[in-house]
């Protein structure tokens, strides 16, 4: 599966659109506006919310939380420092842990659970300004939980680089 993420292009606001390698609109990544901390709502089509997405308040370092019905999915934080890598962990709310690494010039992250690939967070190859292909490689992966850790993982490398 793949999925096109149009990052805050032509948008108002931090609301963008998720499309699929068809071109068809699958997810609105809905950004709310006027709050304290960083907040999002992922929806689909028909605008029920799939999963909710904001920035734990306190917290030493950036954490990302995500919860689904109200209940806690995932939490995502830098993982180590490096100096040309980006590296995140995601921990599910059942114990398990994801890793999320990147290249910081090139803006690519891989999505692995237990060294096997998930998902490709990629702006390679993409012409359109703040675009992020995400290529879902296992066919039983969820596949708004992986857009939404992707959701999260741009935000927080975005926001690492201003600091910079």
């Amino acid at each position: 599966m793949r999925f096109l993420v149009y990052d805050r292009l032509l948008g108002i606001g931090d609301d963008y659109w998720i499309e699929d390698d068809h071109g068809s609109k699958v997810f609105l990544v809905d950004g709310k506006a006027m709050r304290l901390r960083d907040t999002w709502e992922l929806k689909d089509t028909q605008g029920r919310v799939l999963i909710d997405i904001h920035q734990k308040m306190f917290a030493l370092r950036d954490t990302m939380v995500i919860e689904r019905a109200g209940e806690p999915l995932a939490t995502i934080k830098r993982r180590r420092l490096s100096l040309l890598r980006n590296h995140y962990r995601v921990t599910l709310a059942d114990g398990t842990e994801l890793d999320v690494s990147g290249k910081i010039l090139d803006r690519e992250f891989a999505v692995e659970y237990d060294g096997e690939l998930l998902a490709v967070i990629s702006r390679r190859r993409l012409t359109v300004r703040d675009t992020y292909g995400l290529d879902v490689v296992r066919d039983d992966a969820d596949p708004a939980l992986l857009i939404a850790v992707a959701v999260c993982v741009i935000h927080l490398a975005e926001k690492e680089r201003e600091e910079d």
